[in-house]
């Protein structure tokens, strides 16, 4: 009887793998949302930086840069009470110029890395 056992969970892995593809495989989490918005120009940080997306994240393994003129000008990590799909923190005062918000996100649970960028400009 282990015999079989041993023989068949091979089989029931495979067919798993191919009946339930979110679970047996990794993925990149994509946004769907974010402050600043893409593009966006802003007279200042406002309450908060967020970028949101289509699944959990883990909020101790993930990180928001601030970027300008190629440079890491601000790493900020993440409020770890933030909504589940959510990166959130404060960036304090930036000055005037053109700005990335580069993400770098961990998920949950399969730990998948996923990173990106949104341009975005404070107003000089």
């Amino acid at each position: 009887m282990r015999t079989k056992l041993l023989l068949a969970a091979p089989i029931v892995a495979m067919i798993l793998a191919v009946a339930l593809p979110g679970v047996a495989r990794a993925r990149a989490l994509v946004v769907i949302a974010s402050a600043p918005a893409a593009g966006a120009t802003i007279d200042g940080p406002g309450p908060g930086f967020f970028v949101r997306f289509d699944g959990p994240v883990n909020h101790r393994e993930s990180a928001l840069l601030i970027v300008r003129g190629g440079q890491v000008t601000a790493t900020l990590r993440p409020l770890l009470d933030s909504a589940p799909n959510e990166l959130f923190a404060h960036p304090g005062t930036l000055a005037g110029g053109d700005y990335e918000l580069r993400w770098v996100v961990r998920s949950m649970p399969d730990g998948e890395v996923s990173q990106g960028s949104i341009a975005f400009s404070v107003k000089r």
